[in-house]
């Protein structure tokens, strides 16, 4: 004869779950915790952007530089010069 099986243990009701940090925290806490990490967070953004244009900045300055530079433009063109011609 086949044994008959126990029924599992009911699941832990929501009661029985360990206490988290944000049950633990008031929600004006809560609040300026979420504030202060938004404002974190469009610091980071804000130097980030301002790197990238301090970057671009460099790029430009440099190819104008290299623009002015006689031997740069000699290295670096073309040697067909049958296409300016008229």
């Amino acid at each position: 004869m086949a044994k008959k099986r126990k029924s599992a243990a009911p699941a832990p009701a929501a009661q029985d779950k360990p206490a988290t940090l944000k049950d633990l925290l008031s929600s004006d806490v809560l609040e300026k915790l979420k504030a202060q990490a938004n404002e974190a967070q469009a610091e980071q953004e804000r130097r980030q952007e301002e790197e990238r244009a301090k970057a671009i900045a460099a790029r430009k300055a440099e190819q104008k530089r290299l623009d002015n530079d006689f031997e740069y433009l000699l290295n670096n063109s073309s040697m067909d010069w049958k296409k300016h011609k008229k």
